[in-house]
């Protein structure tokens, strides 16, 4: 059973990386961000596959690229972030699927790194999957005050003497290294969804940053782990059951939502 064992742990750690970088990406409002990178995530994996070398340093490679990019783009564009990532998503899911198309042999590995197959999950990837979440807890635990400050107003952290830009482009670089080690878990359609699902119901029901972050891991951990244990008892496909569960996680938070029901609790600071 240590396939069930990687599987366990790939989703408690992806959901806990997942879910931090998904509340950043809910307040910074860069919704594209997390379709930008699982496509990317997914382009260099094919490129990994094709070129013959491992799709896990070839998806991390590639989102690192796109973080990197992103910004420098953006500014000298004169346009958004979220452009930017439309530009990129839509040019990545092309090339993706011309390299899948020429890609010889059984496209079987491919495909599941379009839907995901946490159960085939190695000890390796467990293993940077691992040590990325470790990274982000810690960076989130050191910077806290300055990340909360731009998370919630670029130009009032940047006059008070925080390097906003540094932090807000780093987490997009971060974002696509979370995504790219986390391709595994429910694949590069549909990955975009635990990033964004956990972080809103969390939102729901959230009124302080630090508990925004907590409550978003525990419905993401526990959609993983629900997610996994009802596709082996059903035996259909965990990637889309673990959508599914925090989907349901979501809805059920809209509906039972304190801030809802008050409509000036929106953003508050910590």
């Amino acid at each position: 059973m240590s396939f069930m064992q990687n599987a366990v742990l790939a989703s408690v750690f992806g959901g806990v990386c997942l879910s931090a970088i998904g509340v950043c990406v809910t307040l910074m409002e860069i919704p594209f961000l997390g379709i930008c990178m699982s496509h990317s995530a997914f382009l260099g994996a094919i490129v990994g596959l094709t070129c013959g070398f491992n799709p896990l340093l070839g998806a991390l490679l590639a989102c690192g690229l796109t973080g990197l990019l992103v910004g420098p783009i953006a500014d000298h564009a004169g346009t958004s972030s979220n452009n930017i990532l439309g530009i990129i998503f839509s040019a990545a899911m092309g090339l993706a699927f011309l390299l899948l198309a020429r890609l010889p042999g059984p496209k079987s590995e491919a495909m599941n790194l379009i839907w995901g197959s946490i159960l085939t999950i190695s000890r390796t990837e467990v293993a940077v999957l691992g040590a990325i979440t470790a990274a982000v807890v810690l960076l989130l635990a050191v910077f806290y005050k300055e990340i909360r400050a731009v998370l919630f107003n670029r130009e009032i952290a940047a006059a008070s003497g925080i390097a906003d830009g540094v932090f807000y482009y780093g987490i997009i670089v971060i974002s696509g290294l979370v995504v790219s080690a986390s391709l595994n878990i429910v694949g590069g359609l549909l990955i975009a969804s635990l990033l964004v699902n956990p972080a809103n119901a969390a939102n729901q029901l959230c009124t302080r940053l630090w508990t925004l972050f907590v409550v978003a891991a525990l419905i993401a951990v526990g959609s993983c782990l629900i997610g996994l244990a009802l596709s082996y008892c059903f035996e259909v496909p965990t990637g889309a059951v673990i959508v599914l569960v925090s989907s349901a996680a979501f809805l059920a938070a809209f509906i039972f939502s304190p801030r809802r029901r008050h409509s000036g609790a929106d953003k508050e600071l910590p």
